[in-house]
């Protein structure tokens, strides 16, 4: 067992996590956040995601795979493109059978009816999504180029920003102190690094999982930005300014990926 590995992985999505708590600090100092600015920062977060989700993830996935079965290039595109269907799809049953809000719009849509509740369940729908960005970043630092790891906790990091906001604005707007809030909203970020370390754990048990772990940590981060982020920026008819920060977002994911990578 490769000790420093897990380490390592589980570090990276606990630092990761961590930008969760960097993204609620504003709570102390600004009431709320305007639906178009939330809309640039969600987009600029998708795209960033996206990226990583290719460069970080699913490239690197189907080189693992072509090096475990001979350089098949039939093979790799095989195991990762089901492991990608495999992780959306454990996603959508998440998103289906546990109870909760939609990823960012319940509470702060405005709607009136059972609002405390409604916001909770967004808390918990929130803390739902950190599990598999947290996997992701810890099967990322299995991989044999670890500056994938990097990104890939980089690109989560940027993405966990406005959700941390979002927790903490949505809980202070329904008379929770501000302090609470910023708590819960840091909380939320903790269930990351136990996605991290089963990730990473499981690739340092066995490598010929790593390819079915970056392909499943790729689906799964594809299906959020698909089924979660960009209809949530489309929600107020803001595509042009959401689409324009997505593009961004990849853009600068991109150039560091293969800059540094």
């Amino acid at each position: 067992m490769n000790w420093g590995l897990i380490a390592t992985g589980t570090l990276g999505s606990f630092l990761a996590s961590q930008a969760t708590t960097l993204g609620a600090l504003p709570v102390f100092f600004v009431r709320s956040m305007s639906q178009k600015t939330h809309n640039a920062f969600l987009g600029f977060a998708a795209g960033v995601m996206l990226a990583a989700s290719f460069f970080s993830l699913i490239i690197p996935g189907l080189h693992a795979a072509g090096d475990l079965h001979g350089d098949s290039k039939v093979a790799g595109a095989l195991i990762i493109g089901s492991a990608i269907l495999l992780g959306a799809g454990t996603l959508q049953l998440v998103n289906r059978y546990a109870p909760h809000e939609h990823f960012i719009s319940g509470p702060m849509a405005g709607a009136e009816r059972s609002k405390l509740a409604r916001i909770w369940l967004f808390v918990i729908a929130i803390s739902l999504h950190n599990f598999p960005e947290g996997l992701a970043v810890g099967v990322s630092f299995g991989s044999p180029d670890q500056t994938a790891g990097f990104a890939t906790a980089f690109g989560i990091g940027l993405q966990n920003l406005p959700e941390g906001l979002a927790v903490a604005l949505s809980l202070a707007a329904v008379g929770y102190s501000r302090l609470f809030a910023f708590g819960i909203a840091m909380l939320t970020g903790f269930i990351e690094p136990f996605g991290g370390f089963l990730g990473i754990s499981a690739i340092a048990v066995s490598s010929e999982l790593l390819p079915w772990g970056l392909g499943f940590a790729g689906g799964a981060m594809l299906w959020v930005v698909s089924s979660e982020i960009i209809p949530e920026t489309h929600r107020e008819h803001q595509e042009g300014l959401a689409t324009f920060a997505l593009m961004v977002g990849l853009a600068v994911m991109m150039s560091l990926d293969w800059i540094f990578g």
